[in-house]
C-alpha cells in the first residue's frame, strides 16, 4: 500500500516556501550515495537500513551505504579529525544516527549541516512544536540540525519461568539481587546501555530529578548522585561475577539471560524480547518489566555533517525515514518493532489504518505497560555519570 500526504497537507505543502524547493533537493540529490554511519550491533536494525537503501534508490536514484559503527562516538571523532585537516566540502560522512552527547558535541563546535528539518515534506507528519519530543534531544534543543526517525525506551527483559515477580523499582534491585546474588549484572558503562541503566537509577533515587534537566555542576553532581553511589556500593558485591567484570553490551547480557547464568537483561528496544523470541535467542517465556515509575526514553534521529559530500542525498533519506509507510513497516515486529516518531493525529485514515493492522506477540508490550516516559537527563550527566562510574569501580 502507497500512503500519500492528505489534500490539506499537500496544499499546505506547496504554500510553504521551504518546501517548494523540494524537487531541487531531489534532483541534486540524483546518483548520490549516501554515507550513513549508524550503530551496526544490531542485525535487524542493519536489515532496515537496507530496505530504506534499496527503497531511495528505486525511487530517487538515492543509494545508502551503511558505515556500521560500534560507538557513534567514532562519526564524530571522523569529522572533527577532517575539519583540522581543512577538509570543509567532500567530507565522508553524510548521515549519522545520533543522539545525546555526540549531538551536543556537534551542535556546540557548529559540526552540523541545516536547520533542514522544516525542509522535510514528511516532516508534517511529526509534532515539531516547541517542547515535543522530537524537538529536545537530551533536554538540548534540536532546533532543525537533526531529523527524527525512531522511539526508543529502556526495558529490563527476565525470564518468567525462572523469575515470577521482577524488581519494581531500581532501589529494589539491591533486595532482588542480595536474595539472588550472582543472579544479575548490567553492560560496562562505557557502552551506551550500561550509562543507561545508571542513570535510570539516578532519575529514580536523585533527592530533586528535576535539576537533572539543567547542565551538570560539580555540585549539582556531587549532590544529586550520592544516593546514586550508596545505591551502587550495595547491589556491586552480589552482581554476577562480584561486580568484577560486566558484559561488553546488551547483545552479551542477552545471552547470559538465553544461558540461564543470569535472570533479567535490558534494552533500548521494547520489541527486542519478542523479537529474540522468533530468532531462538530468548525461551518463549521471557517477558519485558519495567518499573512501576516509567523508564527513559529517546528519540533516535539523523543528523548531517556541516562539510557532507551528498547533504542532498541524506536530506532524501531523512525524508524517506518520515514516511508513514516506511514508519510503518518499521514498527512492524516481524520487522524492527521500534515505535514511530509520527504524530498519529498527522496521519490520513489509510496510514492509521496500516499501523493498526501491524501484529502483536506475547512479549510485546503495549505503550500502556510501558507506562510514563522519563526524560532524558542533559547531556552533561551521562558524560560525568560513566566517568565518575570508571573512577570509582574500576582498577
Amino acid at each position: 500500500m502507497h500512503l500519500r500526504l492528505t489534500f490539506a497537507t499537500l496544499a499546505a505543502l506547496i504554500a510553504t516556501p521551504a518546501l517548494a524547493d523540494w524537487q531541487d533537493t531531489l534532483d541534486a540529490a540524483r546518483g548520490q550515495t549516501v554515507y550513513w554511519n549508524a550503530w551496526g550491533g544490531d542485525a535487524r536494525t542493519n536489515a532496515f537500513i537496507a530496505w530504506v537503501g534499496d527503497r531511495t534508490e528505486a525511487l530517487y536514484d538515492v543509494s545508502i551505504e551503511h558505515v556500521r559503527l560500534s560507538d557513534t562516538a567514532e562519526a564524530l571523532a571522523r569529522v572533527i579529525s577532517e575539519r583540522a585537516a581543512g577538509r570543509d566540502d567532500d567530507g565522508s560522512v553524510d548521515l549519522i544516527w545520533i543522539n545525546g552527547p555526540n549531538f551536543l558535541a556537534m551542535k556546540e563546535q557548529d559540526l552540523l549541516y541545516g536547520p533542514f528539518v522544516a525542509d522535510l515534506p514528511n516532516a508534517a507528519y511529526v509534532d515539531l512544536s516547541p517542547g515535543a519530543p522530537a524537538t529536545l534531544d537530551f533536554t538540548v534543543p534540536v532546533e532543525g540540525m537533526e531529523s527524527p526517525w525512531r522511539l526508543a525506551r529502556f526495558v529490563f527483559t527476565h525470564d518468567s519461568a525462572r523469575m515470577e515477580t521482577p524488581p519494581l523499582s531500581m532501589a529494589g534491585f539491591v533486595d532482588w539481587a542480595a536474595a539472588n546474588p550472582g543472579r544479575m549484572t548490567h553492560p560496562d558503562p562505557s557502552n551506551f546501555m550500561g550509562a543507561t541503566f545508571l542513570k535510570q537509577a539516578l532519575i529514580e533515587l536523585a533527592p530533586d530529578p528535576e535539576v537533572l534537566l539543567a547542565p551538570a555542576t560539580d555540585a549539582r553532581f556531587a549532590e544529586q548522585t550520592a544516593p546514586l553511589w550508596a545505591w551502587y556500593d550495595a547491589l556491586r558485591p552480589n552482581l554476577w561475577r562480584g561486580g568484577e567484570t560486566f558484559p561488553e553490551n546488551e547483545s552479551l547480557q542477552q545471552q547470559l539471560l538465553n544461558d540461564g547464568e543470569v535472570d533479567i537483561a535490558m534494552s533500548f528496544d521494547p520489541a527486542s524480547t519478542a523479537a529474540a523470541i522468533a530468532q531462538g535467542l530468548l525461551p518463549e517465556t521471557a517477558r519485558v518489566f519495567v518499573p512501576e515509575g516509567g523508564t527513559i526514553g529517546n528519540v533516535s534521529f539523523v543528523a548531517i555533517p556541516y562539510n557532507a559530500a551528498n547533504a542532498e542525498g541524506a536530506q532524501v533519506v531523512a525524508n524517506v525515514l518520515l514516511d508513514p509507510e516506511v514508519q510503518a513497516r518499521m514498527q512492524n515486529i516481524e520487522v524492527l518493532g521500534s515505535f514511530s516518531v509520527l504524530d498519529p493525529a498527522r496521519l490520513d485514515d489509510a496510514a492509521r489504518a496500516a499501523f493498526d493492522a501491524l501484529p502483536s506477540a506475547p512479549a510485546l508490550p503495549t505503550l500502556e505497560e510501558l507506562g510514563p516516559t522519563l526524560p532524558e537527563p542533559h547531556a552533561s550527566w551521562m558524560t560525568r555519570l560513566t566517568a565518575e562510574w570508571a573512577r570509582r569501580y574500576t582498577r
